[in-house]
């Protein structure tokens, strides 16, 4: 008796508590598309956030080609498995098909209702409008990341390509930052994104409550 009072002490501990849970609900910039496996994003964020002494595994919900309404569909499914913090990628596949930002902003909010049902914090991570698509529909997308971060208080990153897309076009040539289709990022462009998204990851691990 006095043995398995002791193993049960010991597994109330913090030292022997599950990791945290990390669901990265995406497209092909979270599924690592063009990437070896280890390369890809999921696996990069995962390492990073060892090395940060983060104990937490990311459950990589990425699927190439998916849109904003894909991944409103597919959320139950994506955190079946249990969730203590979920990432939102989404709307980069909306911007490539040219879909209304109203739809985008609906699918978004439906999702971040859904978390907010589940006490699930989230980190909201947004991609800016190109200028091909007039500067209304620019303006209109480009709004949809920060209102809806303000409305549901969740952490936010702006531009998930940002630490990329802000060096010049030399540069990102010359150190191979992007793939040969030019919308996705090669293991070294994918280091610089995690540089600023892992900080934000943390932000967000620390919004998880207490078990």
């Amino acid at each position: 008796m006095r043995n398995l009072a002791a193993v049960t002490i010991l597994l109330a501990t913090p030292a022997f508590a599950a990791s945290l849970q990390l669901v990265a609900l995406g497209d092909s910039l979270t599924a690592g598309y063009g990437l070896p496996p280890q390369e890809g994003l999921v696996p990069q964020l995962q390492a990073w956030l060892a090395a940060a002494g983060a104990d937490v595994v990311v459950l990589n919900a990425g699927v190439s080609g998916d849109t904003t309404a894909g991944g409103l569909a597919r959320l139950d499914w994506s955190l079946a498995g249990g969730a203590d913090a979920l990432m939102v990628a989404l709307g980069g596949n909306d911007l490539l098909r040219g879909l209304p930002p109203a739809q985008s902003r609906a699918n978004l909010d439906a999702i971040l209702t859904d978390a907010g049902k589940r006490g699930l914090p989230v980190l909201l991570v947004g991609l800016p409008a190109p200028s091909n698509y007039g500067p209304e529909f620019k303006t209109e997308f480009d709004a949809i990341f920060p209102d809806l971060a303000a409305a549901y208080g969740t952490v936010m990153l702006p531009n998930l390509l940002a630490p990329i897309m802000d060096l010049p076009l030399q540069t990102r040539s010359a150190r191979a930052l992007m793939q040969a289709d030019g919308l996705h990022p090669s293991a070294e462009g994918v280091k610089l994104v995690i540089a600023e998204l892992g900080p934000k990851v943390l932000e967000l691990l620390a919004r998880v409550p207490p078990r």
